[in-house]
């Protein structure tokens, strides 16, 4: 009977180790939000002034909700590009809009009805992270600057709990930055971004004099040629269909550690005059290079010098286009992509590969 006692006992405190265990996992989790909000809409005013306060007061820290104005131009953007990346459809385009996770609820009714369940069970889950919209990392650095700079040791502990979960913040459109705050955006992706441009600056020059010097230069060039270049193309083709496809669907890329490529996709350098994804015409680059490559090597010999200049004179202008590109991403757009930055490396050295050497022929 002692034995049935120790074991019962045993399994209580086990019990309460694990209960006590998830309530102290639960109170840290915290839940995070974006809403997006007009100044003159009515039913903006009445979620954020009665909605949304007493779901704060309740879970304080736990519950961190990112007000943007979309009345402005920055937070115009960061809709726009939320409603691709979530995506929103046509039909519920509207604020007030709350984005919770990969959750969007909309209107005066949806977000108070449906917002405190999602809230319980985010915390019960570990918590909810902020959503996945590109350029929403630019602004999350803003409002932490913002607060660094504004510290209030004068508010009491209410007030300080409100403002670390209810934040409203001024988002700047990229288009008003300076170059230096666009380049700051992402520095570690701006340095690689203008080192690749000014090795590409420097192999186009290098081309361009050499050409007008020697000419088209008829001299084979090593074995290795052969298949150099078209193993780079059909990678350079790779990742273009890549980009392609996310440009046409709206759908998320891979990114890496550095850069933001769903950020560059969304833009409007990303198609070419309204209606040609860049990465399509990329990957129609590449193909034209392969077929390129193929008749000069395999093409009748007394015809495929008469078009030797046109391999080199492809792969110029794709390398053009490319730094052309490279530029805009830290100068004008204010993100990279490190898919494009690839694409840009093989063009580099697809121009390295042909503008002093033909392609070898078998004997």
């Amino acid at each position: 009977m002692r034995r049935v006692s120790l074991i019962a006992l045993l399994l209580l405190l086990a019990a309460s180790a694990l209960a006590s265990t998830a309530v102290h996992a639960q109170s840290e989790s915290v839940v995070r939000a974006v809403l997006f909000y007009s100044p003159t809409c009515p039913h903006c005013h009445t979620v954020i002034q009665e909605d949304l306060p007493p779901l704060v007061q309740k879970y304080g820290d736990q519950l961190q909700i990112l007000l943007i104005d979309v009345s402005t131009e920055g937070g115009r953007e960061l809709y726009l590009s939320a409603a691709q990346a979530i995506p929103i459809p046509e039909d519920k385009r509207g604020v007030p809009a709350l984005v919770v996770g990969d959750t969007l609820l909309v209107g005066g009714v949806e977000i108070p009805a449906r917002f405190p369940d999602i809230i319980e069970q985010g915390l019960a889950s570990g918590g909810i992270d902020w959503p996945a919209i590109p350029g929403l990392d630019r602004v999350l650095k803003s409002l932490e600057t913002q607060h660094e700079e504004k510290a209030a040791p004068e508010a009491t502990p209410e007030t300080a709990a409100e403002e670390a979960s209810l934040n409203q913040v001024d988002v700047k459109a990229v288009s008003e930055m300076s170059i230096g705050e666009r380049l700051a955006l992402d520095p570690v992706g701006s340095a690689i971004a203008i080192v690749t441009l000014v090795i590409m600056a420097a192999m186009l020059a290098w081309a361009l004099v050499y050409w007008a010097r020697s000419g088209l230069s008829l001299t084979p060039g090593p074995g290795w040629i052969n298949w150099a270049i078209p193993i780079l193309s059909v990678i350079g083709a790779g990742v273009a269909f890549y980009l392609g496809f996310v440009e046409a669907t709206g759908a998320q890329a891979v990114c890496g550690p550095v850069g933001d490529c769903n950020a560059v996709q969304q833009s409007e350098y990303a198609v070419l005059f309204g209606i040609l994804p860049v990465g399509v015409a990329g990957f129609v680059g590449y193909f034209v290079i392969l077929a390129l490559w193929a008749w000069q090597r395999f093409g009748p010999e007394e015809k495929v010098g008469r078009t030797a200049w046109m391999l080199p004179f492809v792969i110029y202008f794709g390398t053009l286009f490319s730094a052309y590109l490279t530029f805009l991403e830290p100068f004008v757009i204010g993100a990279i992509c490190m898919w494009c930055m690839t694409s840009a490396w093989i063009m580099t050295a697809l121009l390295f590969l042909t503008f002093r050497w033909t392609i070898p022929r078998d004997a």
